[in-house]
């Protein structure tokens, strides 16, 4: 997934505003009406219908009544253009929406409620509730922010009619297409009832298709994957998620940098992006100048930039955890903004009660 694995509403609302990129619908307008062109008589629907059932092992008539019932919506090819060339990337205000009070709220609400799911899941793969619950809280606002449009318009739009003026990603749609029909009929689900994102992404946590079928995870172990209503399911594959791309248990997600005055040195740091390829020492040489604890760090280190529109841009050392929340959403300022909710999330929750243990005699 070379674009977004995870097509999130954080992630709208950031190429549209800017101002401040799978996860990740907040400017997203309402679905077309249901009276919007149909795909069943067009003879390139036909055989993708054909092309997705051989792939997929699915019987071809089930296929074919399947994308029959999709609709061609304008309103996706336009939401899935880029946003305008020339506006600058503010982190300050990206940050100000995402992490406000309401959210953080609502997270410790969301922890609390949910602390059976989360514990377990950071038992069995690392990740810590607060960095779960935040994942949820950006991408959909703990289920306030799901998405309005069916998954089977938009993938089917994307996959058939993808808008000209950008990339082509119409190849990308078509496996989305193919893993959304495949999940459907391996839960039983009606196509044309899953609502979900301009892109296709699903559920309390903004899975993708493809996604769904290689990270998620039935939590509950009731037989069924239900990113849409089950806490379990939603807590697991967002953990299982991370695990996956690498999630060190214990490791910090990054530190604090004053960055190099020299211009060369900088752009030197700058370079790899926010993949970790420096040692703190070699930071150290370049003239970056790590917190105490990020000169003790053992592993590679990022120099990540946050740009701030006309003020100067933040900086933090990004470890290997850092890229992998990445993962979920292409976008060091999406990262940021989910691992600063969870650390406002977790600042919440009441500290937990003095033991209960005696005072061994002495």
């Amino acid at each position: 997934m070379s674009w977004f694995p995870l097509l999130s509403a954080a992630a709208l609302l950031f190429s549209l505003a800017a101002a401040a990129a799978p996860h990740r619908q907040r400017g997203a307008k309402s679905p077309e009406p249901v009276a919007a062109p149909s795909y069943a008589s067009r003879e390139d629907a036909q055989a993708l219908a054909r092309t997705i059932a051989a792939a997929q092992g699915l019987d071809p008539d089930w296929v074919q009544r399947a994308l029959a019932q999709a609709r061609f919506q304008a309103s996706v090819t336009r939401l899935v253009m880029p946003p305008p060339a020339g506006i600058a990337k503010n982190w300050a205000a990206y940050r100000a929406r995402m992490v406000d009070a309401a959210r953080a709220a609502e997270g410790l609400r969301f922890w609390q409620a949910h602390e059976r799911w989360l514990n377990q899941a950071e038992s069995r793969w690392g990740v810590p509730p607060e960095m779960v619950v935040a994942i949820v809280g950006v991408e959909t606002y703990y289920g306030r922010i799901r998405g309005g449009f069916r998954v089977l318009d938009a993938l089917a739009t994307l996959s058939l009619d993808f808008p000209s003026g950008r990339s082509d990603r119409s190849g990308f749609y078509r496996d989305e297409l193919a893993a959304f029909l495949s999940w459907c009929h391996a839960e039983q689900r009606d196509p044309t009832s899953v609502k979900g994102s301009y892109a296709g992404a699903i559920g309390l946590p903004q899975f993708m298709p493809s996604s769904i079928r290689r990270y998620a995870i039935d939590g509950d172990g009731d037989g069924h994957i239900d990113l849409e209503y089950n806490p379990a399911d939603v807590i697991s594959s967002v953990a299982r998620y991370f695990a996956e791309f690498g999630w060190e248990r214990g490791l910090p997600t990054h530190y604090g940098v004053q960055v190099p005055a020299d211009t060369s040195a900088r752009a030197t740091l700058l370079a790899p992006d926010i993949q970790p390829s420096f040692s703190a020492q070699r930071m150290s040489e370049l003239g970056a100048v790590l917190d105490e604890a990020g000169r003790a760090h053992a592993g590679p280190l990022a120099l990540v930039e946050l740009q701030n529109g006309d003020a100067a841009p933040s900086y933090v050392a990004g470890t290997r955890n850092f890229w992998v929340v990445t993962r979920y959403n292409w976008s060091s300022y999406y990262a940021m903004a989910v691992i600063d909710l969870a650390r406002e999330i977790k600042r919440l929750r009441p500290p937990p009660p003095p033991s209960s243990a005696s005072t061994p005699l002495q």
